[in-house]
């Protein structure tokens, strides 16, 4: 099924049948991919009394509590309330949901133990008001991303630079394979979170960023339309389902 979207003056035709889910599904055991040194999520019946909230065991439902980390359990979009001393909601942030979107795969640079996304690698590969959102897929790019333990790894992550020449290229909404676009150890500097943001002095409040995505080989770098979803949380971050579409010339 194809549509037209009229987004920004400009007509998109989409296959509205061919969705690229980039999302990373959340579960309750240790298949779950994971960060920040958190035990795996949880799902599970609630009990009360001789109540167990699973039709297998005789209830008429099932009926799960469920347990988990937005930052450290998969795919989730956060705003610039996870650094914030100020509360600022992703839910009341982000409003609208369709966006330009231009998805690149990088390897990053090696510097002693760490790998980096470097600026002069993303100038080859977006300039500026090319779109509205940037995917970043790191490479190599194994399915692995979907369940690895990322904790104690010391992941890649963008250099200053980098997030700040991303700013610059007016993209509101950032989107990467990795657990944070920051290292994983960095003293609480959150450079490129900072950078991204322009915090604290003139801040993007309206600006995202959402991590733990999983871009498939499958799909190709290019130009895309992007559904950015996320839960109703009044929260600095929120479960997130990216979903893209390819631009139909």
């Amino acid at each position: 099924m194809k549509a037209k979207i009229d987004h920004d003056a400009k007509t998109y035709t989409i296959d509205l049948s061919k969705p690229l889910d980039i999302s990373i599904g959340l579960r309750g055991d240790s298949k779950n991919p994971g960060a920040w040194y958190l035990s795996a999520p949880q799902i599970n019946p609630v009990r009360d009394g001789d109540f167990v909230g699973k039709v297998s065991e005789g209830a008429s439902v099932n009926f799960n509590n469920i347990r988990f980390n937005p930052h450290a359990h998969g795919t989730h979009t956060e705003c610039v309330g996870h650094i914030s001393r100020e509360f600022h909601s992703i839910n009341q942030i982000l409003k609208k949901f369709f966006f330009t979107a231009k998805l690149i795969s990088v390897e990053p640079e090696k510097r002693g133990e760490d790998s980096i996304i470097t600026e002069e690698q993303l100038r080859s590969k977006i300039a500026k008001n090319e779109a509205e959102a940037l995917v970043v897929r790191t490479l190599p790019n194994y399915i692995e991303k979907r369940s690895r333990k990322y904790s104690n790894t010391n992941w890649p992550y963008l250099e200053e630079a980098a997030a700040r020449y991303i700013r610059e290229c007016v993209v509101q909404h950032l989107l990467i394979d990795l657990p944070s676009v920051d290292k994983e150890r960095d003293g609480g500097k959150l450079l490129a979170h900072k950078a991204f943001w322009n915090y604290p002095k003139n801040t993007r409040t309206d600006a995202t960023i959402t991590e733990f995505i999983y871009v498939s080989n499958n799909i190709t770098d290019g130009e895309y339309l992007l559904n950015l979803q996320i839960a109703s949380f009044e929260n600095d971050a929120s479960p997130a389902k990216p979903v893209l579409y390819k631009i139909q010339h």
